[in-house]
């Protein structure tokens, strides 16, 4: 068995991999070669935390395993990322156990590579303007993942963390991507003028109004993960053609649907499809310059485990990690 920490997994994965590798196992999703079933949660109120049990088998590529994911908004006065993760594979023919690696890398990258390969689907080929809301772990990669689909030539930032985070998450992110980057207080303005919108934060409310959306937008969803939650509001989910990563579990945990559908504005058959039937080529991705797009993402354990995968194989290749036995 293979152990694999986060700096050697960063030695081996970029965020154009993760992409390529999710473009393949989305399509694999809907050819129905995957056996997915419905994550466990635990809730533990008291710290403001919650653990997932994300389990899978892409049966196409021989991928078994799980991964394990907290969720403990309250993890930076230690020090600890919010999002921490951990990945296990297994032999699919033997039950084996094949490798433990850091989750916590994996799932910030494909978490922002699935906002890549959404917009290399849906977005406009000539994007130039991108408006992030948010500045947490988990925004980095989804900036990165849209500047290696689109020529992005202009980022706007907007998020409700301190000036300081907000300055110190723009100095960051200056080093990785090549474009202007500007704080923006005002968010009816940096999402007129966007052309991609890419949400992921902690709202229960929304971020975004749908008379701010100009036509040929793309928009990504990746923050709101309950009934509960939305980012999106009703107008804006009305007016667009919309796609989600999976059917089902965004009928259980995907706010930003289930609640225009409670409010009898929007109903499920008007759901384009999914992500996996446009890599499939099953269904049209952008259609014309005009439309407006939304991808709802709440997260599926393909992405980690296809991943997770690939950098297991890579690894085994290059000599890299540390061999164990229980």
């Amino acid at each position: 068995m293979l152990l694999l920490s986060k700096q050697e997994i960063q030695s081996i994965l970029t965020i154009r991999d993760t992409i390529n590798i999710l473009e393949s196992a989305f399509a694999e999703f809907a050819n129905g070669n995957v056996d997915l079933p419905e994550r466990t949660y635990i809730h533990s109120k008291e710290n403001n935390g919650m653990t997932l049990f994300m389990p899978g088998y892409l049966k196409e590529s021989h991928t078994l395993g799980t991964k394990i994911v907290t969720v403990y908004n309250g993890n930076k006065k230690y020090n600890l990322p919010s999002v921490i993760g951990t990945i296990f594979l297994l032999d699919d023919k033997t039950g084996e156990p094949l490798a433990i690696m850091d989750g916590t890398l994996i799932t910030a990258f494909r978490t922002g590579a699935v906002a890549g390969l959404a917009a290399k689907c849906l977005a406009r080929q000539n994007a130039e303007v991108h408006t992030l809301f948010g500045t947490g772990g988990m925004a980095a990669p989804h900036a990165l993942a849209i500047n290696e689909v689109r020529a992005i030539k202009k980022l706007n930032v907007v998020s409700a963390s301190s000036k300081e985070s907000k300055i110190d998450f723009v100095n960051s992110l200056k080093e990785k991507i090549n474009c202007e980057i500007v704080i923006c207080e005002n968010a009816e303005e940096a999402v007129r003028e966007a052309d991609i919108v890419t949400l992921i934060t902690s709202a229960k409310v929304p971020v975004i109004n749908g008379y701010w959306i100009k036509p040929g937008t793309h928009i990504h969803s990746a923050g709101a993960h309950s009934p509960q939650m939305r980012e999106i509001d009703t107008a804006t989910i009305i007016k667009s053609k919309c796609v989600c990563d999976s059917f089902d579990a965004c009928k259980k945990e995907a706010g930003d649907f289930i609640i225009p559908i409670q409010e009898n504005r929007w109903s499920w058959n008007k759901l384009h499809g999914t992500l996996g039937q446009i890599c499939s080529k099953e269904i049209p991705a952008r259609e014309n310059e005009n439309e407006i797009t939304v991808f709802k993402s709440v997260g599926l354990a393909i992405q980690d485990l296809s991943t997770a995968n690939y950098v297991y194989k890579k690894a085994v290749e290059l000599g890299i990690g540390t061999e164990f036995s229980f």
